[in-house]
């Protein structure tokens, strides 16, 4: 007795929680759209972020210096972690965009963006707000030179890229919703 093929074929599944998912040329293309615009608000984040830390850090010789002031280390440190976390964000929606897979498991990937887009946006709303009080501060002393009007700039970038960093936020935001709701991090 042989026995016959099922009408219905068993699809390999690599893991057991993936549901394979069939998209048509289009939703390909929305999904990849979808990508390509979280990849440029990371790229956003990560220059504005980079450009904060940079700009604080290179005062002149014999003007004050950022890590004279609490703030304003906190400031630097802010800003380069986050520079550093929108650089692997890069790679990560890079690598995205190019293999139409996730670094880590999926389940994994979208908590990870989300988790850590929402603690850095505070972390950096919390750093810039702190550098505005102490430039306030500044700007009624006799100090106030070249290095009130950088430090000025300097948390003005910060804040520019907790605003790219924060739409990035609500962007994992809306992954993981459509993943609670649909078992996969699209909407399509």
């Amino acid at each position: 007795m042989t026995s016959n093929p099922s009408p219905r074929p068993r699809i390999h599944q690599t893991h057991p929680h993936d549901s394979p998912h069939f998209h048509s040329t289009v939703s390909e293309r929305k999904i990849r759209r979808f990508n390509c615009f979280i990849f440029v608000f990371r790229l956003a984040g990560f220059c504005f972020s980079l450009s904060a830390a940079v700009f604080l850090i290179a005062t002149k010789p014999d003007s004050p210096h950022w890590y004279d002031f609490g703030a304003f280390r906190f400031v630097v440190a802010a800003n380069g972690i986050v520079a550093l976390y929108s650089l692997f964000e890069m790679v990560a929606s890079a690598w995205e965009i190019s293999r139409g897979s996730t670094i880590f498991p999926q389940l994994f990937q979208v908590w990870f963006d989300f988790g850590h887009d929402q603690v850095f946006a505070y972390v950096l709303l919390s750093a810039n707000s702190a550098g505005t009080e102490m430039a306030r501060q500044l700007r009624g002393t006799a100090t106030c030179d070249v290095f009130c009007i950088q430090s000025d700039i300097a948390v003005a970038l910060g804040f520019a890229g907790f605003l790219f960093l924060m739409i990035s936020a609500l962007l994992s935001g809306f992954r993981v919703a459509c993943f609670i709701i649909n078992g996969s991090r699209f909407h399509v």
